[in-house]
């Protein structure tokens, strides 16, 4: 063995190590969205903001997935080591979330966010390309990787728990004892104006998870950047686009759509109908548990992974994403009809998990099993545009003037949401799409020759 070898084995980190490496990436890279989505959805309109100024700061996101499908996506894999792109986005997105935290002017606020939304969206491949590109056996390693990143967004959660707390009540209440002073602090949140003030740490906090994964983003394996290997290969999204002609394609894809809207009516809605009083209709849940309430379903995500695969061996592709579909529905059926059930209320949230995983990760699992090698990463993008981009755009445009001008009851100083009938629309929405795919999604045996765009005879 030569002297260069040697050197060589001394210093490669082991799969181990690497694995733990990109583990801890992805905590941080799901942490920082974790951090402001939650609460984001009644901040907006409690500092004054208008419906449609709301709707334009919420749709930054969905917008910057969009165009990270067309443009930013690809010209980043292409054009840069993936690490150094990653450093640079979340320094610079860092930056403009934390400035999120210290304005309440609409232009500033929207365009930091927006800046925020570009530079972070096609992270989220990126993340996902240097993981693939640094293990052994992705197959078996990346659901590992992949799993620090739903553990970052429950992560992200516990902090607002001690940061929302009214501390001159415990200073008042001079608890005696690290056990009386933890209940102490548990029982005593920000209300009302306190509390909104309070969720600009939700961007601060963001801002500060950015920066640390730009720093810690330099220390990640080299990543080189990936050439085109074909002069059509920019365009191979419009292969995936001419899948839309097969039925079963078509329906899906819309069907998907529909989920994803009614999935962000859940983040649009949620968080203001937990913290809500009883009396003003709401589930009354203290300000500071209102956000680790909402992360019980990512651990029910984390539980219901294990059983994806046993759940689609045994009930199909179809049966599993409509039970994920379903689950919506009864989640927001309980919702409407079961608010002053507390206990009930935070357990329904588990029904959050199970959407996740029996329908948007059925989907990307079979887009992989029934789409050709040529045009796989193409139809994920496809799908992507759906869940990411239009579903969240048109909930995140239509939900705030639904609630301020639809689901309202009373008048003036006495109007109040209506929490009953804004929790029946998306439940019977999702009940539809579930009908829908049912009734029309019928995916064919013999997979590449239906969905594959140059299976077609030559003349």
């Amino acid at each position: 063995m030569s002297q260069d070898q040697e050197h060589s084995q001394a210093t490669a980190p082991d799969g181990t190590s690497v694995r733990g490496r990109l583990f801890l990436m992805m905590v941080l890279q799901f942490f920082i969205w974790g951090a402001w989505l939650p609460l984001i959805f009644a901040y907006l309109p409690g500092i004054g903001f208008t419906p449609w100024q709301t709707s334009l700061i919420l749709n930054a996101f969905p917008v910057a997935a969009i165009v990270g499908m067309f443009f930013s996506n690809q010209f980043a894999d292409r054009n840069f080591a993936a690490e150094k792109f990653l450093a640079f986005s979340h320094l610079v997105g860092g930056l403009a979330i934390l400035g999120c935290g210290f304005t309440r002017s609409f232009w500033p606020f929207f365009l930091l966010m927006l800046v925020h939304c570009l530079l972070y969206v096609p992270t989220i491949s990126i993340t996902n390309s240097i993981a693939f590109a640094n293990m052994k056996d992705a197959t078996k390693e990346f659901g590992l990787v992949r799993m620090g990143g739903t553990i970052g967004w429950i992560l992200a959660a516990w902090p607002f728990t001690f940061i929302f707390v009214d501390w001159a009540k415990v200073k008042e209440a001079a608890p005696s004892g690290f056990v009386d002073w933890l209940g102490t602090v548990l029982a005593s949140p920000l209300t009302d104006k306190a509390l909104l003030d309070a969720t600009k740490w939700t961007f601060i906090v963001a801002g500060i998870a950015s920066l640390i994964l730009a720093l810690y983003s330099l220390t990640l394996p080299h990543t080189p950047p990936k050439r085109a290997v074909s002069g059509n290969d920019g365009l191979a999204w419009m292969d995936a686009v001419r899948l839309l002609k097969h039925p079963f394609v078509l329906v899906l894809w819309l069907v998907t759509f529909i989920d994803a809207f009614v999935h962000n009516c859940y983040f649009n809605w949620t968080g203001g109908f937990l913290g809500a009083s009883r009396q003003a209709g709401g589930v009354g849940i203290p300000g500071n548990w209102v956000m680790p309430v909402m992360s019980v379903g990512q651990i029910a995500e984390i539980l219901t992974m294990f059983v994806l695969g046993v759940t689609l061996k045994n009930l199909g592709w179809r049966w599993t994403m409509i039970v994920g579909i379903l689950g919506h529905a009864l989640r927001f059926l309980v919702y409407a009809l079961l608010p002053e059930n507390q206990n009930l209320i935070i357990l329904v949230q588990i029904l959050h998990g199970i959407c996740y995983a029996f329908f948007f990760a059925t989907v990307y699992i079979f887009v992989d099993a029934y789409f050709p090698k040529n045009v796989r990463s193409s139809a994920q993008g496809l799908f992507n545009v759906m869940i990411l981009g239009i579903g969240a755009l048109v909930a995140n445009s239509i939900c705030p003037w639904l609630a301020e001008n639809v689901f309202v009851q009373g008048a003036g100083a006495e109007k109040t949401i209506n929490y009953r009938s804004m929790f029946l629309f998306p439940s019977a929405v999702a009940t539809l799409a579930a009908i829908a795919l049912a009734l029309f999604f019928h995916p064919p045996k013999n997979l590449d020759t239906q969905t594959d765009p140059g299976s077609a005879p030559a003349h």
